[in-house]
């Protein structure tokens, strides 16, 4: 039988996830840009108290820089995620690479504060929501049975990047002051932009792929296709998905309330500038030992902490992509609105106390609304959806396959015909694109359960 060549087998949709090989080089990849995205959103702390005495604004003003820039980065995920399904993941995430560092380069020659929310908070916020959602994607596409395990390791960028940005960031400060470090900063971010190049697609696009399959619709009808299937509109009418993101809300807006206002914070009880930054540090190191033993963990079973590992359990992996950008637009409501209230309430009590119980708060209400997930409680995997809803869910197969499903009145192309072969004429020889042949009965004979479910995972 002649084989595939490697050009086909890179671009054909239905390449299985291999668990490890190059896949290993995107845990890299979001390794970089995760260290790049949020640690660096964690170590601008740094620059809060700089901001404050150089523009002379209150904390709830400079609280918002960071707050535009997290919020946008959540905001148009799902404008990264579409982008990504139409134009492929690679090229996107480069130019957010190239946005990114283009936000803090512009940022150094701010004037006001409104130009360090157009900088910092709008551009590089852009930037990083076209980096960060698709390369997460990518990690989940490459791995199934070890996927929370490469996400905790790719995630453990963030923890170092805590450890090590935090008095980095506050050591440029001291010589170059805070113009120069933000020139410094663009530098790095531009980094990004290698990390994108780096990830290799296991398959055309998702909408690429679609609309091959639509040339009897009209143009009209392809077009709010093409929308509907970018943007995945069909997971806002999900209970699970809709449950997870409200929870999702609640962390975003008491998890970065300390990273914003801690350095602030242990500036305001009298620790010197390198004491408060390596507060930060600290928890840098914790965060790492944390993602990577609950990334452990998970694999072994456990109910995993990683919030990005745990959707493609809930929407399945054909629709993962979309499910992680209209997440992050969701929950771009706390990330938006809790440095703010932290800030404001600094400045009516004078002190950070009341902020730091705020944060608390935030979470302890996340994790109530977390329990009232489906299958929360229980031990082993949710069931498998049944072949009705694997088919409405456009072949998203929870199994890690990228693989397409062939419509109830289609006849798969990989029928062979029935010419010269041993077998009776109540059987029927059929040959699957893995080349393995499988006598069975016919079609009217044909268990139920055999009707919807083959060893390569294809629909008869």
């Amino acid at each position: 039988m002649m084989e595939k060549t490697q050009e086909e087998q890179q671009s054909s949709p239905q390449m299985a996830a291999p668990d490890g090989g190059w896949g290993w080089v995107v845990v890299g990849s979001l390794f970089m840009s995760s260290a790049l995205v949020f640690g660096l959103i964690r170590s601008l702390g740094v620059f809060f108290v700089e901001f404050v005495q150089y523009f002379g604004e209150s904390a709830q003003a400079v609280s918002w820089i960071a707050s535009i820039g997290l919020a946008m980065q959540q905001l148009m995920s799902p404008i990264g995620a579409a982008a990504s399904n139409v134009y492929g993941t690679r090229p996107v995430v480069m130019m957010g690479g190239f946005l990114s560092g283009l936000g803090f380069i512009l940022a150094s020659q701010a004037t006001s504060l409104v130009h360090l929310y157009l900088t910092m908070g709008l551009i590089s916020g852009l930037g990083w929501a076209l980096v960060f959602t698709p390369t997460v994607a990518s990690v989940m596409q490459y791995f199934t049975v070890r996927r929370s395990l490469a996400m905790g390791l790719g995630f453990t960028g963030v923890g170092l990047a805590s450890f090590a940005f935090s008095p980095l960031f506050q050591y440029l400060v001291e010589v170059y002051a805070w113009r120069g470090a933000l020139l410094v900063l663009g530098g790095l971010s531009f980094n990004m932009i290698a990390c994108g190049a780096l990830i290799r697609p296991l398959g055309k696009p998702k909408v690429v792929l679609k609309t091959e399959n639509l040339t009897k619709l009209n143009k009209c009808s392809s077009l709010l296709s093409r929308i509907f299937e970018s943007f995945e509109l069909s997971l806002l009418s999900h209970r699970g998905f809709l449950t997870y993101a409200v929870a999702i809300t609640f962390f975003n807006a008491g998890y970065f309330i300390p990273y914003i206002h801690l350095v602030a914070h242990s500036r305001h009880i009298g620790f010197t500038e390198y004491q408060a930054a390596f507060v930060i540090s600290v928890t840098g190191v914790v965060d790492i030992m944390g993602r990577v033993a609950s990334g452990w963990f998970s694999d072994l079973g456990a109910m995993t902490p990683l919030a990005f590992a745990v959707v493609p359990e809930i929407v399945g992996i054909g629709r993962v992509l979309g499910a992680l950008g209209l997440l992050q637009l969701i929950e771009s409501v706390g990330g938006l609105l809790g440095a703010p209230l932290s800030g404001w309430l600094k400045d009516c009590t004078g002190t950070y106390t009341l902020s730091f119980i705020a944060a608390g708060s935030f979470l302890v209400l996340g994790m109530l609304v977390t329990m009232t997930l489906p299958y929360f409680w229980s031990c082993t995997a949710p069931p498998p959806p049944s072949p009705s809803k694997r088919m409405s869910q456009d072949g998203s197969i929870e199994d890690g396959l990228l693989k397409q499903t062939l419509s109830s009145n289609s006849v798969p192309e990989s029928l062979c015909p029935l010419d010269d072969t041993p077998y009776s004429d109540k059987e029927l020889k059929v040959c699957w694109k893995s080349d393995v042949t499988c006598p069975v009965q016919e079609r009217d004979e044909i268990p139920q359960e055999m009707m919807h479910h083959t060893n390569s995972g294809e629909i008869l």
